[in-house]
């Protein structure tokens, strides 16, 4: 079994845990589930002017993952859940919880013995949320470090891009981690902010 946890802070701050575990090992192909639960918040401008919203989101998705020469691809689908609640001022206002599929698939490719191409999408249909990060990396020592690109969109008409530097798979004791950092672009708002993500993952 893996633990995994992330932090994403920029125009929206969303935290994550979970973990991913098999039938047999992770280490080669196989049936794998992933279940995680996280929540965040970001402002907004709604009709009657600014606003905050938090979400919690939830799900469990069960899939294969399939070793080959040049890395890993797995693909995943399952059950998903989500609850808002829209705060301006005083006035509090909880949305009904919402559920529905969400598909997720990544691919971790390694063209060559020095470099790293990594690439993941989630949908989901209880929000109709689309996410999606693609990054390279060249090894320095046993970290890959290069540029990232991610997207994320939902029903409610927000969207963002991001576009920075990462550096991925550096180990402290037992703990792996990933450290992102750029700017990111958000719609309805004319500047771009920075963005801060970590990632860390262990096995248990």
């Amino acid at each position: 079994m893996l633990l995994f946890g992330s932090l994403d802070a920029g125009g929206d701050t969303f935290l994550t845990i979970g973990a991913k575990a098999g039938l047999t090992s992770l280490a080669q192909d196989g049936f794998t589930a992933l279940a995680s639960v996280g929540g965040g918040y970001r402002s907004e401008h709604g009709a009657e002017g600014p606003r905050e919203r938090y979400t919690v989101a939830a799900a469990a998705v069960a899939g294969y993952q399939w070793f080959f020469d040049w890395g890993v691809a797995a693909a995943y689908a399952g059950p998903e859940a989500a609850t808002e609640m829209l705060v301006a001022g005083r006035d509090v206002h909880a949305l009904p919880t919402r559920f529905g599929l969400r598909l997720h698939g990544e691919v971790w490719a390694r063209p060559t013995d020095a470099t790293l191409l990594q690439a993941t999408a989630v949908a989901g249909s209880a929000r109709d949320s689309l996410w999606a990060r693609i990054a390279w990396g060249y090894r320095l020592y046993e970290t890959y470090i290069g540029p990232e690109a991610a997207l994320y969109t939902d029903t409610t008409g927000y969207a963002k891009w991001s576009l920075g530097l990462h550096a991925t798979d550096f180990a402290v004791g037992r703990y792996s981690f990933r450290a992102s950092a750029g700017v990111q672009s958000e719609a309805g708002r004319a500047r771009a902010r920075p963005y801060l993500t970590l990632s860390v993952w262990s096995p248990l």
